[in-house]
C-alpha cells in the first residue's frame, strides 16, 4: 500500500529558527535515535514488525531500517518518509521541511496509518487515548528545533 493511500492520521509543526540544510543532519539523527532506544528492537519483534532492526546505509537513506521503520524517501533539506508494519498496523511517518523566511524552516511531521481487524482498531484506540504518539512526535519535533538552533 503506497504512503498516500494510507489514511491521514495527524500533523505537528514547529518553526525553526535554522535553514533547511542545517535542520536534515539534526532531524535524522533524533529520528533514528527515538526508535533506536533500548527496548524498541524487542517491541518491534513482539508486533512482528516488518523491520525489527537497524540495518542499510548511515546516515539515514531509502533503505535504511531501525526499529519499525523504513526509509522510503530522504531527500536532503526536504523530506524524510519512513514505513512500517506490523501485525496491527501499517503506517507511515512524513518529515517535510520548508522554507518559512530568510534563515527559518516549518518542520513538519505527518502520520498516516490503518488499523485492519479488531485488534487493529484496539491497538488504534489505545495510541490514540494513551497521548503516547502525539507528546513523542512533539518531543521529537522540540529537540530537532532545539538542536538546530544550537548549532553555529
Amino acid at each position: 500500500m503506497p504512503i498516500d493511500s494510507l489514511p491521514h492520521l495527524d500533523e505537528h509543526s514547529t518553526l525553526i529558527a535554522a535553514d533547511t540544510d542545517r535542520i536534515w543532519p539534526h532531524l535524522t539523527d533524533v529520528v533514528e535515535r527515538s526508535f533506536a532506544r533500548p527496548g524498541t528492537t524487542g517491541y518491534a519483534r513482539l508486533v512482528s514488525a516488518a523491520d525489527p532492526v537497524s540495518s542499510g546505509p548511515r546516515p539515514l537513506a531509502a533503505g535504511s531500517t531501525f526499529p519499525g521503520f523504513r526509509v522510503t524517501t530522504a531527500i536532503p533539506g526536504q523530506e524524510l518518509a519512513l514505513r512500517g508494519s506490523h501485525r496491527f498496523s501499517t503506517y507511515a511517518l512524513i518529515f517535510r521541511l520548508d522554507p518559512a523566511g530568510p534563515g527559518r524552516s516549518r518542520l513538519r511531521a505527518e502520520t498516516r496509518a490503518v488499523f485492519p481487524g479488531l485488534t487493529g482498531g484496539l491497538y488504534r484506540q489505545i495510541l490514540l487515548t494513551s497521548g503516547g504518539h502525539v507528546i513523542s512526535v512533539r518531543r521529537m519535533l522540540a529537540a530537532i528545533r532545539r538542536r538546530s538552533e544550537q548549532t553555529p
